[in-house]
């Protein structure tokens, strides 16, 4: 562009460039293209409310983690998982999607395998090994009763206590516009949590062996712009900016910038903007809805 300008895309569109230039044509994300928490997914960890966080709660064992795309946990929830596998807690991830919708220079049958394999080495990264994926169709997921059972089935097949997922309101901090896929996911979740323990909605889980499960005490959305809790980032922010570098397809073509250096600053950063109402400690925020 003239000038060397950068061009300013929607959140959850894809930049279209001719084929020859494939820098910069992915999914662009509020606050990620620029490697600092100054865009309107920060703003959703901003102080835009002013009570002081409360402590995650510890006394749980399994947590399931359900998102819409590859790279969605690492962008600011990887810190809380290392903390919570260096407990000795259990984490699994569950994916929508496999991403294959978020390179536009990238054909959907071959991106969907490389960013399943980056997204299992950055699980592993923080003590994550369990990663699922349901298929959905990236770009064009849909909230209701399909998508609902499937989530459901994950829930009474690991049996969490903990559910976390990714902001699910229409906005990021009242700024941007979130992605279709990121609210029906959320939105879903939050109702799966209560579908998994009732045995006559979605009956044919049973016949499967999927048992209910009304175990879930909590979900856990990250990215919201009203945070009730937070886990401490320091001791697994190191390894949150790894597990981030694991995307490195979709970074490379997402920032001109280093990529470590990209990850280092926007993981600090976003774990900074939390600081101040946690005591002056980085985390990692969540709007904490009980059970």
């Amino acid at each position: 562009m003239p000038g060397g300008a950068r061009p300013v895309v929607p959140a959850g569109r894809v930049l279209r460039l001719p084929r020859q230039v494939p820098r910069r044509a992915v999914r662009a994300v509020p606050g990620r293209r620029t490697g600092r928490a100054d865009g309107p997914y920060a703003a959703a960890m901003s102080d835009h409310t002013p009570e002081q966080l409360a402590e995650m709660p510890a006394d749980w064992k399994r947590a399931l983690a359900v998102v819409a795309h590859p790279d969605d946990l690492e962008y600011g929830c990887a810190a809380a998982v290392a903390a919570w596998t260096d407990q000795g807690k259990e984490i699994t991830y569950l994916l929508a999607t496999r991403g294959e919708a978020g390179i536009d220079s990238m054909d959907p049958e071959e991106a969907a395998p490389l960013r399943e394999r980056e997204q299992r080495a950055s699980a592993a990264v923080v003590g994550v090994t369990a990663v699922e994926f349901l298929d959905h169709r990236d770009g064009v997921i849909e909230y209701g009763t399909a998508l609902r059972r499937d989530i459901a089935a994950a829930i009474r097949r690991h049996r969490p206590e903990l559910v976390v997922t990714l902001n699910h309101r229409d906005t990021w901090g009242g700024t941007a516009w979130n992605t279709p896929d990121h609210r029906a996911v959320g939105r879903a979740v939050l109702d799966a949590a209560a579908d998994a323990g009732n045995r006559w909605i979605f009956p044919e889980l049973v016949g499967q062996g999927l048992l209910p499960w009304n175990g879930v005490r909590w979900v856990a959305v990250a990215g919201s712009s009203s945070p009730t809790h937070a886990v401490e980032a320091g001791p697994g922010l190191e390894r949150s900016v790894r597990s981030l570098l694991e995307h490195r397809t979709y970074i490379e073509v997402l920032t001109d910038q280093e990529p470590e250096a990209y990850c280092r600053t926007l993981l600090t950063s976003f774990a900074e903007a939390a600081a101040p109402r946690f005591a002056g400690r980085p985390a990692v925020a969540f709007e904490l809805f009980p059970r």
